[in-house]
């Protein structure tokens, strides 16, 4: 299972993270692609940021209230931006 994870996040251009919830997995994971890989994590979560955690914190671009926030601010962020 953790394998089948780490390719999705490999294969992917960026993360979007539903934190909802602490979860140990979806901590390691965006330590993965942000740290190990480089890549753009964007949350959405309902935690204010002193709820959050340090490592999402630290590790994710841009943590956001909502799923709509989020995806706004992806298709700002980097698909205008690529748009040909």
């Amino acid at each position: 299972i953790v394998e089948f994870d780490l390719q999705d996040i490999r294969d992917a251009d960026l993360l979007l993270v539903n934190y909802n919830k602490p979860s140990i997995g979806t901590a390691m994971e965006v330590f993965y692609a942000a740290h190990d890989l480089g890549k753009f994590v964007v949350a959405f979560s309902p935690f204010s940021f002193q709820d959050c955690s340090p490592w999402m914190v630290r590790y994710c671009t841009k943590i956001l209230p909502t799923l709509e926030d989020a995806i706004k601010y992806i298709n700002t962020h980097f698909l205008e931006n690529h748009k040909a």
